[in-house]
């Protein structure tokens, strides 16, 4: 890895791990719904997929959802599994809809919030043993779809200020 791609991988994944652990405790206060997030560390992983590529941002991926299980202590606990579930469903939807003509940043950021609320109802189901976490599901889309606009439109503006900026090639 250069150093320069090293640099600033080193500084996303902290920004990641810092909007997450933010987002954490102040987004699911403020909402009322325990389990929402805004997913702003999703903007990081839609930057380096998109400037870096597939490997990068899986690797982001991972190590933010483990370095993150170990600042919060949560590591192997059921929160850490449903974050787990959720990003990797997220990954594998974002990164196989920004090959298909036509999806932009915003709507495979879209997808990815949907994969993740997916990924985490399917989790639960699991580690409860009970179908009946299902009935998350729909409210869990119609929070998915803005909170995934949100997230592509302002990974898509840092996009933009991160090529000029760090003279990094244009998606």
């Amino acid at each position: 890895m250069q150093t320069k791609k090293l640099v600033l991988f080193s500084i996303l994944l902290s920004v990641s791990i810092v909007l997450n652990i933010v987002e954490r405790f102040a987004v699911a206060g403020f909402s009322g719904v325990p389990f929402f997030r805004l997913g702003l560390a999703n903007i990081v992983i839609l930057i380096i997929l998109y400037v870096y590529g597939s490997k990068d941002a899986f690797t982001m991926l991972i190590l933010r959802i483990f370095v993150v299980g170990l600042l919060t202590g949560n590591l192997g606990a059921p929160t850490f599994w449903l974050s787990l579930s959720g990003g990797l469903i997220a990954f594998l939807l974002m990164m196989l809809f920004k090959q298909l003509p036509g999806f932009t940043i915003i709507s495979v950021s879209l997808m990815g919030a949907i994969g993740h609320a997916f990924g985490q109802i399917l989790m639960a189901i699991i580690i409860l043993s009970t179908v009946e976490n299902i009935y998350l599901f729909p409210l869990l889309m119609v929070l998915s779809v803005p909170t995934g606009i949100f997230t592509g439109m302002v990974a898509k503006k840092l996009m933009r200020i991160l090529s000029q900026q760090l003279f990094l090639e244009q998606y």
